[in-house]
């Protein structure tokens, strides 16, 4: 496997970011591993507390302990300005894995020459 797939497969599977370290590309890398913990430092408080108001309500006897019913609660849209900001901190998110991933392998490809 090349240098260029390693870094690809790094970036896409472990972390954004982590390709671009194999290939010692320190800078790239920091800036995407650090702006993917900002986009999850905002996503993973509200994606627990929604967890926790599921299992509240479950323990009370509200919601019975079914997946289907789980399910719908936890992808039900509670609106407001957290859920902008939280769609734009995945949206972010999403952009630094494509970004990490075909950059690191670009970079990998012209390392070789």
């Amino acid at each position: 496997m090349t240098r260029a797939s390693n870094a690809a497969l790094l970036s896409g599977l472990i972390f954004p970011g982590t390709g671009h370290m194999a290939l010692r590309h320190y800078w790239r890398g920091s800036v995407l591993v650090g702006v993917a913990l900002v986009a999850l430092a905002v996503i993973i408080p509200s994606v627990f507390q929604r967890a926790l108001l599921i299992v509240d309500r479950i323990n009370a006897g509200d919601v019975p302990a079914d997946f289907a019913d789980i399910v719908q609660m936890a992808t039900a849209t509670t609106g407001g300005s957290n859920s902008a900001a939280e769609s734009a901190a995945l949206i972010m998110l999403l952009i630094c894995w494509l970004v990490g991933i075909v950059d690191s392998y670009r970079l990998g490809v012209s390392d070789r020459s």
